[in-house]
């Protein structure tokens, strides 16, 4: 079987599937198109978000067996019409959730003490103790929104802490030992903080919005270590601006290019980029933290990314192994 990628990886996801018996290229800078033409060569794709897999690509792809993304998300492929043409979706979620789960904690703890500010300050020569009083974590009731491998790792994390942990989800029966799963509706009577741990889809874009953040009994704390697109981030600011929102930590942004590689069209702001004014806002905001989309991006998420593709693709297409099964791994 021959496999294409199209996104740089850990070494090993390569090496080891040489070593299965796949045949592996790389094409890491053709266009969408240039790959489009000679896709039908190819049993399966692997990549992160370089570009679309839409119905056209899919349509040309007339061998395509699976495909395999390096990260959590499938936003990027026409899932349903994939699954029409019989190719397989592969994810890795696993691969990086005790990463993102490890940030959206430390971000948070890094708002609750004032670690951004009084980090600058001090290198200013600034020495504000009462100013940078923080709060404690213990007593707070925190909620996440998504409780699959990465709403499910962050609350493993609060273990800790002597919290109460509320989880919510479109699926029923998701809560374990360290969360409990509740409506919406409780969750936003009772939340201190919000965690959104939600993937990229139709019901999801826009959903933090003015009137979802009035639903919040209490000003809440929120952290989004998931997907930019959920937030409208004029919203978000407006509630920061009156106090309902406390405090934001944001590793993804509205702003991102579906490859996450950039945020705007420039690969640096500059004069010539239109910085939206709900963004530069953000980027002057004490009581906000941001991050590049790094949640997952560890070292060692790296080589857990590539292993755990390895071992999907060897478990459903491994041609050295008599029990072949064509599943849909996730």
């Amino acid at each position: 079987m021959n496999i294409l990628h199209l996104d740089t990886n850990h070494p090993l996801l390569i090496e080891q599937l040489n070593a299965l018996g796949f045949t592996n290229d790389e094409d890491y800078t053709s266009s969408k198109e240039a790959v489009e033409a000679k896709i039908a060569q190819y049993d399966g794709i692997i990549l992160r978000s370089r570009f679309t897999i839409d119905k056209q690509f899919l349509d040309a792809a007339i061998n395509l067996k699976f495909i395999g993304r390096v990260g959590a998300g499938l936003e990027n492929i026409d899932g349903d019409y994939a699954t029409t043409k019989g190719v397989t979706l592969i994810a890795a979620p696993e691969g990086n959730r005790n990463a993102v789960a490890e940030h959206a904690l430390g971000m948070l703890l890094s708002l609750f003490n004032n670690l951004n500010k009084a980090d600058k300050e001090v290198r200013q020569g600034f020495w504000q103790r009462e100013a940078n009083r923080g709060l404690e974590l213990d007593g707070k009731t925190v909620g996440i929104i998504g409780y699959g491998n990465m709403g499910k790792a962050f609350a493993k994390k609060l273990k800790g802490f002597e919290v109460e942990v509320l989880c919510h989800d479109i699926k029923d029966h998701v809560a374990d030992e360290n969360a409990r799963q509740v409506s919406l509706k409780e969750l936003q009577e009772k939340a201190d903080v919000l965690s959104l741990h939600t993937p990229q889809t139709p019901k999801t874009i826009g959903m933090v919005n003015t009137d979802f953040i009035a639903r919040f009994q209490k000003p809440f704390w929120f952290i989004n270590t998931a997907r930019g697109k959920s937030v409208v981030t004029t919203d978000l600011v407006e509630a920061l601006k009156s106090g309902k929102v406390l405090g934001a930590a944001l590793d993804v942004l509205e702003y991102e290019k579906s490859s996450f590689e950039d945020m705007f069209k420039s690969d640096v702001i500059s004069s010539a980029v239109e910085i939206p004014d709900a963004f530069k806002y953000l980027t002057t905001a004490d009581n906000v933290l941001l991050t590049p989309h790094i949640a997952g991006w560890t070292v060692e998420s790296n080589e857990k990314l590539a292993q755990t593709i390895v071992d999907k693709i060897e478990a459903g297409f491994c041609p050295n192994r008599s029990d072949v099964t064509e599943n849909n791994v996730s």
